[in-house]
């Protein structure tokens, strides 16, 4: 009998562990300020760029932004001071911050650093903002929206970058 208590102590014990894992967001954890830095720093290396950290202040600003996006999703930029980068994915689908930064730094393809122009009929900027060597501490947030309308992502870069006529790096 005391065997039997024993291994029901023990499966309740792993029943209990397995629904706390089950409870925990996985997104989470591919959302948290280490990530975005650690995706912006990839690409900033590999053109030379110095590393961006974590602020607090531009964070706080980018969630701010984003609750109020998470009523509608609509990709609509603050127009605040802080350079800014946004990323809608449809509902349903597993969007991480690693989705966002990969969608914006897969414009380096169309972006030509000699002519610090984008490819006709591109876009680039999101990239050039990523690696704006001026820009040195970036604050990211991400919502689930209401009404099953997807995921809202924002970056924003102090100090913000695509300053007309000059080159990112």
């Amino acid at each position: 009998m005391e065997y039997c208590y024993s291994s029901k102590l023990a499966w309740s014990l792993v029943l209990a562990f397995a629904m706390a894992a089950a409870i925990t967001s996985p997104c989470a954890a591919q959302n948290a300020p280490a990530d975005f830095v650690s995706l912006h720093n990839s690409s900033r290396a590999l053109v030379g760029v110095g590393p961006v950290t974590w602020d607090t202040t531009v964070a706080n600003y980018a969630l701010s932004y984003a609750n109020q996006r998470k009523a509608d999703c609509s990709l609509v930029h603050s127009g605040g001071t802080y350079g800014e980068n946004i990323f809608w994915g449809s509902a349903g689908g597993t969007w991480t911050a690693s989705s966002a930064v990969t969608m914006w730094t897969d414009e380096k393809q169309f972006y030509d650093y000699a002519t610090n122009t984008c490819a006709t009929n591109k876009v680039c900027g999101h990239y050039t903002q990523v690696v704006w060597t001026s820009s040195t501490s970036i604050g990211c947030a991400r919502v689930v929206c209401d009404s099953n309308r997807g995921v809202f992502i924002i970056c924003n870069y102090s100090l913000r970058g695509n300053i007309a006529g000059q080159k990112p790096y």
